[in-house]
């Protein structure tokens, strides 16, 4: 379902599945093994992730508010064209860097 990698002092979460309300708990339980160890840099590749619903956007945003205070930050990676649309229609993309690219993402922590 969601699964949690280490690209350096980069965490990828990634997932096969929709991020919504049905994988919710799934979600939460791989973002919330990316806390605890200093300042967070998680990247969420979304390459296979068909669909997001107001569960998930909702999930990103306190992922992200969370991320910030902990001085980190979560970017995003590869959306699907739907999942484009709707964090652009939503406003949530403004909230988060999006990368086309996974290593251009992993890669601008080292900036």
């Amino acid at each position: 379902m969601f699964q949690v990698s280490l690209q350096g002092a980069v965490q990828v979460v990634s997932s096969a599945v929709p991020l919504n309300a049905e994988h919710l708990e799934t979600a939460k339980t791989a973002f919330e093994q990316c806390f605890g160890k200093g300042q967070p840099k998680i990247v969420f590749l979304m390459a296979g992730v068909p669909l997001l619903d107001s569960e998930g956007l909702e999930l990103l945003l306190d992922l992200s508010d969370r991320a910030l205070r902990c001085g980190g930050v979560v970017q995003l990676a590869e959306p699907r064209p739907l999942c484009r649309d709707i964090l652009q229609i939503t406003g949530v993309a403004s909230r988060f860097a999006i990368f086309d690219d996974l290593n251009a993402a992993v890669g601008s922590f080292a900036q």
